[in-house]
Protein backbone atom coordinates (compact mmCIF):
# COMPACT_ATOMS: atom_id res chain seq x y z
CA UNK A 1 0.00 0.00 0.00
CA UNK A 2 2.68 2.50 0.72
CA UNK A 3 4.42 1.68 -2.20
CA UNK A 4 1.11 2.31 -4.57
CA UNK A 5 0.69 5.76 -2.55
CA UNK A 6 4.64 6.81 -3.31
CA UNK A 7 4.12 6.24 -7.15
CA UNK A 8 0.69 8.12 -6.85
CA UNK A 9 2.15 11.00 -5.07
CA UNK A 10 5.14 10.40 -7.85
CA UNK A 11 2.84 10.56 -10.72
CA UNK A 12 1.17 13.64 -9.66
CA UNK A 13 4.49 15.47 -9.25
CA UNK A 14 5.68 14.21 -12.81
CA UNK A 15 2.59 15.63 -13.82
CA UNK A 16 2.64 18.78 -12.16
CA UNK A 17 6.30 19.33 -13.67
CA UNK A 18 5.01 18.38 -17.17
CA UNK A 19 2.50 21.17 -16.83
CA UNK A 20 5.24 24.06 -15.61
CA UNK A 21 7.45 23.36 -18.64
CA UNK A 22 4.54 22.81 -20.75
CA UNK A 23 3.39 26.62 -19.78
CA UNK A 24 6.89 27.79 -20.23
CA UNK A 25 7.11 26.50 -23.49
CA UNK A 26 3.98 28.17 -24.51
CA UNK A 27 5.35 31.68 -22.58
CA UNK A 28 8.44 31.35 -24.89
CA UNK A 29 6.28 30.21 -28.20
CA UNK A 30 4.43 33.79 -27.48
CA UNK A 31 7.14 35.85 -27.18
CA UNK A 32 7.13 38.69 -29.35
CA UNK A 33 9.64 39.90 -32.01
CA UNK A 34 9.97 44.13 -32.30
CA UNK A 35 10.91 45.92 -35.23
CA UNK A 36 12.31 49.16 -35.84
CA UNK A 37 10.67 51.95 -37.03
CA UNK A 38 9.15 51.28 -40.76
CA UNK A 39 11.39 48.46 -40.94
CA UNK A 40 10.32 44.69 -41.42
CA UNK A 41 13.58 43.08 -41.31
CA UNK A 42 14.50 40.60 -38.75
CA UNK A 43 17.34 42.08 -36.18
CA UNK A 44 19.58 39.66 -34.61
CA UNK A 45 17.77 39.54 -31.55
CA UNK A 46 14.46 38.68 -33.51
CA UNK A 47 16.61 35.91 -35.30
CA UNK A 48 17.54 34.51 -32.22
CA UNK A 49 13.53 34.23 -30.51
CA UNK A 50 12.69 32.99 -33.63
CA UNK A 51 15.17 29.85 -33.71
CA UNK A 52 13.54 29.21 -30.24
CA UNK A 53 11.01 29.10 -31.61
CA UNK A 54 11.69 26.98 -34.10
CA UNK A 55 13.30 24.29 -31.58
CA UNK A 56 9.88 24.33 -30.05
CA UNK A 57 7.88 23.64 -33.29
CA UNK A 58 9.97 21.07 -34.38
CA UNK A 59 9.38 19.40 -30.90
CA UNK A 60 5.30 20.33 -31.57
CA UNK A 61 4.39 19.05 -34.71
CA UNK A 62 0.69 19.40 -34.62
CA UNK A 63 1.09 23.19 -33.31
CA UNK A 64 -0.16 26.03 -35.88
CA UNK A 65 0.55 29.24 -35.21
CA UNK A 66 -0.95 32.69 -36.37
CA UNK A 67 1.76 35.36 -37.11
CA UNK A 68 0.25 38.76 -36.16
CA UNK A 69 1.96 42.08 -37.47
CA UNK A 70 1.51 45.23 -35.91
CA UNK A 71 2.67 48.25 -36.18
CA UNK A 72 3.00 52.30 -34.27
CA UNK A 73 0.33 54.66 -34.94
CA UNK A 74 2.32 56.63 -37.33
CA UNK A 75 1.49 56.05 -40.98
CA UNK A 76 -1.83 55.93 -42.72
CA UNK A 77 -4.19 52.60 -41.89
CA UNK A 78 -3.12 51.15 -45.14
CA UNK A 79 0.23 51.60 -45.06
CA UNK A 80 0.57 50.26 -41.53
CA UNK A 81 -1.47 47.68 -42.80
CA UNK A 82 0.44 46.75 -45.27
CA UNK A 83 3.99 47.08 -43.08
CA UNK A 84 2.01 44.91 -40.91
CA UNK A 85 1.46 42.42 -43.54
CA UNK A 86 5.18 42.62 -44.40
CA UNK A 87 6.63 41.98 -40.49
CA UNK A 88 4.53 39.15 -40.30
CA UNK A 89 5.66 37.57 -43.90
CA UNK A 90 9.19 38.17 -42.68
CA UNK A 91 8.85 35.91 -39.96
CA UNK A 92 6.95 33.68 -41.59
CA UNK A 93 9.52 33.59 -44.65
CA UNK A 94 12.32 33.11 -41.86
CA UNK A 95 10.01 29.66 -40.14
CA UNK A 96 9.56 28.23 -43.49
CA UNK A 97 13.53 28.22 -44.22
CA UNK A 98 14.00 26.95 -41.30
CA UNK A 99 11.96 23.91 -41.95
CA UNK A 100 8.84 25.03 -40.63
CA UNK A 101 5.81 24.01 -42.79
CA UNK A 102 4.02 26.54 -44.49
CA UNK A 103 0.58 25.19 -43.47
CA UNK A 104 1.59 25.80 -39.87
CA UNK A 105 1.63 29.44 -40.29
CA UNK A 106 -1.20 32.06 -40.88
CA UNK A 107 -0.19 35.55 -41.47
CA UNK A 108 -2.16 38.12 -40.68
CA UNK A 109 -1.93 41.92 -39.93
CA UNK A 110 -3.52 44.38 -37.42
CA UNK A 111 -1.86 47.60 -38.13
CA UNK A 112 -1.91 49.89 -35.50
CA UNK A 113 -5.51 48.80 -34.09
CA UNK A 114 -4.23 46.50 -31.32
CA UNK A 115 -1.62 49.01 -29.45
CA UNK A 116 -0.09 47.05 -26.21
CA UNK A 117 0.82 50.75 -24.85
CA UNK A 118 -1.49 53.64 -26.58
CA UNK A 119 0.70 56.43 -24.99
CA UNK A 120 2.06 58.40 -28.13
CA UNK A 121 5.84 58.42 -27.43
CA UNK A 122 9.13 56.47 -28.82
CA UNK A 123 8.44 53.85 -25.53
CA UNK A 124 5.24 52.59 -26.61
CA UNK A 125 6.04 53.23 -30.36
CA UNK A 126 9.12 50.70 -29.64
CA UNK A 127 6.39 47.84 -28.02
CA UNK A 128 3.85 48.37 -30.81
CA UNK A 129 5.82 47.40 -33.83
CA UNK A 130 6.24 43.91 -33.31
CA UNK A 131 4.74 40.27 -34.53
CA UNK A 132 3.13 38.36 -32.34
CA UNK A 133 2.39 35.06 -31.35
CA UNK A 134 -0.68 32.91 -31.10
CA UNK A 135 -1.37 29.34 -31.04
CA UNK A 136 -4.23 28.66 -33.31
CA UNK A 137 -4.20 24.54 -32.90
CA UNK A 138 -2.10 21.53 -31.34
CA UNK A 139 -1.67 18.96 -29.09
CA UNK A 140 -1.17 19.92 -25.48
CA UNK A 141 0.10 19.85 -22.87
CA UNK A 142 3.66 21.04 -25.14
CA UNK A 143 6.58 18.59 -25.46
CA UNK A 144 9.99 20.27 -24.26
CA UNK A 145 12.50 20.53 -26.99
Amino acid sequence: MARATADSVEHVRQLALAAEASARIGVELADMVHFGLDQSWLTTEARVTLDRKVAILNANPTVRLQLAGATDERGSDLYNMALGHRRADAVRQYLIGKGIAVLRLQKISTGESSPIDAASTEAAWTQNRRVEFTIVSGDRPLATN
